[in-house]
This record gives C-alpha cells, sequence and structure tokens, in this order.
C-alpha cells in the first residue's frame, strides 16, 4: 500500500478497527448488525482501492462516490448500535473516524466532479 495515499491509509484501517468490533460483537452473541457493519465498513477501503485503479475520471468518481454510500452506510450502523442495548461497546472511536473518512471522500468527489 503506497504510503503517501491518507484516504487509502484510513480507511485500511479503518477496516481493521471493524474486525475487531466484529469480533467483540459476535463475542457478545450479536450476529445481524455485526455482519451488516463488517460488511459496509470493510467495503469503504476496497471501493477506493478500486477507485484507484479506475480508467477514467468519471470510473474514479463513481467508485468514490460507492466509497462515500458505504462510508454513510457504515456511519448509520455505528449510531443505530451505539444508541440500542444489543451490545455493550464503545464506539466513539469508530464515529470520529468514519467522519472523517466521509470528510475526506466528500472533498475528493467533490474536486473530481470539478465542484468547489
Amino acid at each position: 500500500m503506497k504510503k503517501d495515499n491518507i484516504i487509502l491509509e484510513k480507511t485500511f484501517d479503518f477496516a481493521l478497527s471493524i474486525i475487531e468490533l466484529y469480533k467483540k460483537m459476535t463475542e457478545q452473541k450479536e450476529y445481524v448488525l455485526s455482519k451488516q457493519i463488517l460488511r459496509s465498513g470493510t467495503s469503504i477501503g476496497a471501493n477506493i482501492e478500486e477507485a484507484i485503479a479506475a480508467h477514467s475520471r468519471k470510473d474514479f468518481a463513481a467508485k468514490m462516490i460507492l466509497a462515500s454510500k458505504e462510508a454513510r452506510e457504515t456511519r448509520y450502523w455505528l449510531r443505530l448500535l451505539q444508541k440500542s442495548p444489543l451490545v455493550k461497546l464503545e464506539f466513539t472511536t469508530q464515529l470520529n473516524d468514519i467522519e472523517t473518512i466521509i470528510n475526506i471522500i466528500t472533498a475528493i468527489v467533490k474536486t473530481t466532479q470539478g465542484k468547489s
């Protein structure tokens, strides 16, 4: 992985933290939402990886938009889990991280599409 690609690094590290969160959730016998957050939380970085290999600016923007959607879905699951009694875990770090990721991806998409 390139060390100078901040969003790629952040989403990879975030995916690792989501995997750890998934493990803790399944230890507390939560299997439904844990799978949802595992899927969406790890796919953000996968979409970023695909965007890096895009064949055009339009393709790059489309893949980054997918990453943005997955990030926003992940934020939803994190917020839901934080407010629900399903598991007794702390989600503050992941919520802070996903806000940063969403902000970076949004800026990338706007720049790519020629908006300011």
